[in-house]
């Protein structure tokens, strides 16, 4: 196999912001596992595209035996057609996760909170509009980078989803200027390490002040205080760490 010019991602440096995704032309790039990944070597035409998109330059062009590029079959892929069979020694691209990863939807933002809207959103609604506190995209913790930089230097409030619909004060109590992880600890996969070593590896390394777990007051819920006590003391960070239970009728309960 000839050598070429071709794309080189540091994982060790990628944060996961995504941002590589949509500026790589022909779909090479793709995130999994929270980082991106050169999915398949003859869907990079080594142009480096994507250098200048990367803000920790994780982003390298380094020469080596790889397959051609393939024009036609990165836009295929790009497009969503069927894969083309893979060169001579190179290995299929890898399937598509059942998270969507390489989303644009789930690149890591940071938002700036909404001024309070002059009259109510819905048709008939009384009252005066409520300003919304999210301070970040994405909330999913399956979904944020360990490395997002909204993480850093603030309180963390890890909320079970249904906090989100039964918490009529959630955006003024508990997003306003913290950052937000979302779980459901009966119906996510947390049968594996995959969740503790995540929030381990966010609560040894992400800068974060202080963590809060809303959680829902039924028995199943107690299981995201537990999945946070695990991590926090596998991190070996000494973070203050509070648990605040909701009634199912949107009181704090505890």
């Amino acid at each position: 196999m000839p050598k070429r010019k071709i794309v080189r991602i540091d994982a060790a440096k990628c944060n996961g912001c995504g941002q590589c995704v949509s500026a790589c032309a022909e779909g090479a790039i793709a995130m999994v596992n929270g980082k991106a990944k050169l999915v398949k070597d003859s869907y990079c035409d080594g142009l480096g595209a994507c250098l200048g998109e990367c803000p920790q330059d994780a982003i390298t062009i380094e020469e080596r035996e790889a397959a051609d590029f393939d024009e036609a079959a990165a836009m295929a892929h790009k497009h969503g057609g069927a894969a083309a069979a893979p060169h001579a020694g190179e290995p299929p691209a890898p399937s598509p996760a059942p998270l969507p990863c390489g989303c644009p939807g789930t690149m890591a933002r940071t938002l700036k909170p909404a001024a309070a809207p002059a009259a109510p959103c819905c048709a008939g609604g009384s009252g005066a509009g409520q300003a919304s506190q999210l301070g970040q995209w994405p909330i999913q913790l399956a979904l944020v980078p360990p490395g997002a930089p909204f993480l850093r230097g603030r309180e963390l409030a890890l909320a079970a989803d249904c906090v989100g619909f039964a918490f009529p004060q959630l955006h003024p109590e508990v997003l306003a200027g913290r950052a937000l992880l979302v779980a459901c600890p009966k119906l996510d996969d947390v049968s594996g390490r995959g969740y503790v070593e995540k929030l381990a590896e966010i609560f040894r390394g992400s800068g974060i002040t202080k963590v809060t777990v809303y959680r829902m007051e039924v028995p199943c819920c107690s299981g995201l205080t537990r999945l946070a006590r695990q991590a926090l003391a596998d991190s070996g960070a000494a973070l203050p760490f509070e648990e605040v239970v909701i009634g199912l009728s949107g009181e704090v309960a505890g």
